[in-house]
């Protein structure tokens, strides 16, 4: 099987996802203004002056801690409540009956959750290992960071921290992994980003659970960490929300959690803390 592009090549490719940028770069002025524009109005969530009122003009340790304080007050389900909310929250939309699996992008029956091959099962993208959590109605139950993924793809993702590399993942065309890294396909890469974000900003040791944080490295084991970061912000650039990822949020928060996940609604926020 082909290798891929070397690592350190990969991460000079300009991604195609932001070909748009340097199109608009290229408009007349006034075009390029008034795509901006558009872009700025589309982006802005129409929670600012309700949900995240208090976050305006901050950035870094500041707005993360107005954030945390937002988002950490939110309705807790249980491991086994996750079933059901993962049949709502990644409906297919064109198939009712289906759910959307993350990293594969397959549209599978809601009737196939279980743990044998061919069914889907609970992904907790921030690996419950990264902190010792587990299942317990928490973090580990946490909607926001839960998908349905096709139980052999998920084992073979692991506890992995999120990095450029490797082989394909048989099955699961578009994602590859290697012996300490995964990486998702490029249509979830910001999903990916996002979640492991939200992660380290809801969860921050104040709760009697861990202090999730994101890092630089991979191996992190049961450390209350998750990396890359820095491969993590380019994923959450290269891959903007999409309107399923902002439905996700919008029903998490009205029917389940009473939360949302802010980096969907401002992923410009991602750089402004990181």
């Amino acid at each position: 099987m082909p290798s891929r592009l070397p690592r350190s090549a990969r991460l000079r490719r300009v991604p195609a996802l932001l070909a748009g940028v340097l199109l608009a770069a290229a408009l007349p002025a006034a075009t390029a203004g008034t795509a901006t524009a558009a872009a700025t109005s589309t982006a802005a969530s129409s929670y600012d002056d309700t949900y995240y009122d208090g976050t305006a003009g901050k950035s870094g340790t500041a707005l993360k801690s107005a954030l945390h304080g937002i988002i950490s007050d939110h309705t807790k389900i249980s491991y086994s409540a996750v079933w059901n909310a993962l049949k709502v929250t990644d409906e297919d939309p064109a198939n009712r009956n289906n759910v959307i699996l993350l990293y594969s992008g397959i549209s599978r029956s809601k009737s196939l959750n279980g743990g044998d091959l061919g069914d889907w099962n609970r992904e907790h993208v921030w690996a419950k290992s990264h902190g010792d959590f587990g299942t317990s109605t928490g973090p580990g139950t946490d909607l926001h960071h839960l998908r349905p993924t096709d139980v052999r793809v998920n084992s073979i993702r692991g506890n992995k921290d999120f990095d450029w590399g490797g082989s394909t993942v048989s099955g699961a065309a578009g994602n590859y992994t290697d012996a300490d890294s995964f990486e998702p396909r490029d249509a979830v890469k910001g999903d990916v980003a996002r979640m492991i974000l939200y992660m380290a900003v809801r969860y921050e040791g104040d709760d009697y659970w861990p202090d999730l944080e994101p890092n630089n490295s991979v191996n992190n084991g049961s450390a209350p960490y998750h990396g890359r970061l820095s491969v993590l912000k380019q994923w959450n650039e290269m891959d903007p929300p999409d309107a399923f990822e902002k439905r996700r949020n919008d029903v998490i928060h009205q029917s389940y959690q009473g939360n949302r996940n802010p980096f969907i609604d401002h992923p410009e926020w991602v750089e402004a803390i990181w």
